[in-house]
């Protein structure tokens, strides 16, 4: 299953850190960030809760920096 969700984050390389962060999260398959369109697209594994997901996601890219937001 894939997802679109709206991110918050102010920098170009700040960007490539949140995409590696989502893709090393467990139950994410692949992860693209799109810095212009301020974008992540989400693949989730087979069998897998975005919602559960996301919410880890969102503590992963926290640890990286507290104005790195994930709009769910």
């Amino acid at each position: 299953m894939k997802k679109s969700y709206k991110v918050d984050v102010d920098c170009a390389n700040c960007a490539a850190k949140m995409e590696a962060a989502v893709k090393a999260t467990p139950g994410v398959q692949d992860a693209v960030l799109n810095f212009m369109l301020l974008k992540l697209k989400v693949t989730f594994e087979e069998g897998a809760d975005p919602q559960e997901v996301m919410g880890r996601c969102q503590a992963a890219v926290a640890k990286l920096d507290d104005d790195f937001k994930i709009y769910c």
